[in-house]
């Protein structure tokens, strides 16, 4: 709870240049004391063996063939590695955080006309921890079309801040990516919550940075055709996504909350009346 009672903006923003240096010294020094915090720093999965800087190491990309992808169409994928969530049915226009701390699907996605139509809908958290691989991967085939920015706070997102701070996830900065499903299915929705020290979001396909400099809401256009395990784009830091499908979904049987995830793998099953479709 220490970095939630520090002036978290100014934190982040120094973090975020700190990060970049490219300075042996401080690269590994940061990297080493990194790890101390963390006992899953994989780094051993990364396409390549020297960084040049603790930004380049949060940003990794993997080997080819770190993660299998699974194909089947009767499974929406985990977009990221991360730790399982609350997770369930979207019920009147609200979700939950933490036990006992709901939250508005309106206010988390920056209007009321796109919460309107996921009433009913499944959801599932996915926490990004720092030490994991920051980037995201589209969960299905399906057209992006239009982002939307909203700027925000930088709280810490661990389990410790998602039982104290209300509405966490609706103060921070983040981004909702809608994935229009193909054949014409309801929309599988991807919000990227962004957390502090460095909170700032990068699309593929968009020659901006998505961070702090911004304001309010901020609808972007953009289009893109994407298969299922595409990289969408990375944070600069852990985060979160919290994932919307429509009522045909729901968690696979061998998954659970506080469980690890890896990119890739069957997250979500299509279920038709009470018989899962394998």
């Amino acid at each position: 709870m220490l970095t939630n009672r520090l002036p978290r903006r100014w934190l982040t923003l120094f973090m975020g240049r700190f990060s970049k240096l490219e300075n042996p010294i401080i690269r590994t020094l940061s990297i080493r004391i990194w790890q101390l915090f963390v006992d899953d720093l994989r780094l051993h999965e990364a396409k390549k063996s020297h960084f040049s800087s603790l930004h380049d190491c949060f940003i990794r990309e993997l080997k080819t063939d770190a993660r299998q992808v699974d194909r089947n169409p009767n499974v929406l994928t985990s977009p990221c590695d991360a730790v399982v969530g609350e997770h369930g049915t979207v019920s009147s226009g609200q979700v939950l955080q933490a036990k006992g701390f709901p939250y508005s699907v309106a206010e988390l996605l920056g209007t009321r006309d796109a919460a309107a139509e996921l009433e009913g809908a499944y959801f599932v958290t996915l926490r990004l921890k720092s030490s994991m691989y920051h980037r995201f991967h589209a969960p299905c085939d399906g057209n992006v079309a239009g982002l939307r920015y909203i700027s925000g706070d930088t709280w810490n997102v661990n389990p410790i801040a998602l039982k104290k701070v209300e509405r966490l996830f609706c103060r921070n900065e983040r981004l909702v990516l809608t994935l229009e499903r193909e054949p014409a299915e309801a929309p599988t929705i991807l919000v990227a919550v962004a957390a502090i020290l460095v909170a700032s979001m990068r699309i593929h396909g968009l020659d901006e940075t998505l961070n702090l400099e911004y304001a309010g809401v901020n609808e972007i256009p953009f289009e893109r055709h994407v298969r299922k395990g595409d990289e969408l784009g990375y944070f600069e830091h852990g985060s979160t996504i919290v994932m919307f499908a429509d009522p045909s979904w729901t968690l696979v049987d061998s998954v659970e909350t506080g469980d690890v995830i890896r990119m890739g793998r069957p997250l979500l099953q299509r279920t038709k009346g009470n018989e899962v479709q394998a």
